[in-house]
């Protein structure tokens, strides 16, 4: 089980600053138990070497995406049989897996969580990342995304709702590589409404996040 902040809660302005320079941080003794995603700040499996779905299939130059070996998201419902909608989830995923790379591959830069997220969903995932950094935690396991659902709002804007299963994610101690494997509850069920933008080069960036942990729809 993981415990963590909602998306709306952790959004601190001096975030940005840390996110343009880099979102690593030194290892502090406190301990945590947070992962992130799908920005609590999305059928696919995003697998641990492999970058997210396609980076170039529809002319993008997108950043790569790489998890760890021992950190998967899995997507559920990618295909709608509408290409604007199915695009709009491509993004979503994309999204997610920005956010857990940050959290879980240290590095000087983590160029894809600003090339998916802006406004209010950057600052938000830039403070998100940095609080396990300063915890001195990552993840490990796999989390599941399914119920997604994306309702378009005229040519360049949409609202994406999905849950998001965490019973088998749990948090890892970033210097002794401890897992706490703990029972799975309510909690570990989160509901999600993202706001999404298609920007000039055709990345639907997600603008705002609200999530609800427990949520009673999201209940198997």
């Amino acid at each position: 089980m993981r415990t963590r902040p909602t998306i709306a809660a952790a959004a601190l302005t001096a975030a940005v600053t840390l996110l343009l320079s880099g979102c690593g941080g030194s290892d502090s003794e406190d301990s945590g138990k947070d992962k992130i995603a799908g920005a609590d700040t999305g059928a696919s499996a995003s697998a641990s070497a492999s970058p997210s779905p396609s980076a170039s299939a529809d002319g993008v130059d997108r950043p790569e995406i790489k998890l760890p070996s021992d950190v998967k998201n899995v997507f559920e419902g990618g295909s709608t049989g509408d290409p604007v909608k199915d695009a709009v989830l491509a993004d979503n995923e994309r999204m997610i897996n920005s956010i857990d790379e940050a959290i879980t591959v240290d590095a000087e830069e983590h160029p894809a969580l600003k090339f998916y997220s802006k406004d209010n969903a950057l600052i938000a995932a830039a403070s998100y990342v940095q609080s396990f950094y300063e915890a001195g935690t990552t993840w490990t396991g796999s989390t599941r995304y399914y119920d997604r659902e994306v309702t378009l709002s005229g040519e360049n804007a949409a609202t994406v709702t999905y849950c998001g299963d965490e019973t088998k994610s749990y948090s890892k101690d970033r210097e002794t590589k401890e897992v706490k494997k703990t029972p799975g509850d309510a909690d570990d069920y989160v509901s999600y409404s993202a706001r999404v933008q298609k920007n000039a080069d055709g990345v639907w960036q997600t603008t705002n996040v609200v999530s609800e942990r427990g949520s009673e729809k999201c209940q198997p």
